[in-house]
């Protein structure tokens, strides 16, 4: 092989690393909104009166309703650091211990179908951790 037909191969393999580069940042943001609307959306919910399905499933749980403001407040607040660099990874941390916290909540109950329903939202942070912050700031 020559020097060129090398240097070509090169530049290919670059302009492959940076679509794929590029791609993954485009599902890094999607997540990381999606993730951060989620957390708004629950914490958001927790002040308002319960369903009879949700207090079904609190009481299932063993939550009591007087607790639910404080997850409210916490759910926000996680949404907020996962939109801040420096937080990011700390939040994600967080929501996957406060998820798989629920997933042992619902074994214990013998709720094994939450339990499952339960695992796409803990690989989420898992991903987002993965991905790392999509924003790059100087």
């Amino acid at each position: 092989m020559c020097n060129v037909e090398i240097i070509n191969k090169y530049k290919i393999l670059n302009q492959n690393t940076k679509q794929l580069e590029n791609k993954m940042k485009t599902i890094s943001i999607i997540l990381l909104v999606i993730s951060a609307f989620l957390n708004f959306k629950h914490g958001w919910d927790a002040f308002r009166p319960s369903t009879p399905e949700q207090a079904e499933m609190m009481s299932i749980l063993g939550v009591n309703e007087a607790i639910m403001p404080y997850f409210g407040i916490f759910s926000v607040l996680i949404g907020l650091m996962l939109l801040h660099p420096k937080t990011f990874f700390i939040s994600n941390v967080l929501r996957a211990i406060i998820i798989v916290l629920i997933m042992t909540l619902s074994l214990k109950a013998g709720n094994y179908k939450m339990a499952l329903i339960e695992i796409p939202f803990l690989a989420m942070p898992l991903l987002l951790i993965l991905l790392k912050y999509p924003f790059k700031f100087n």
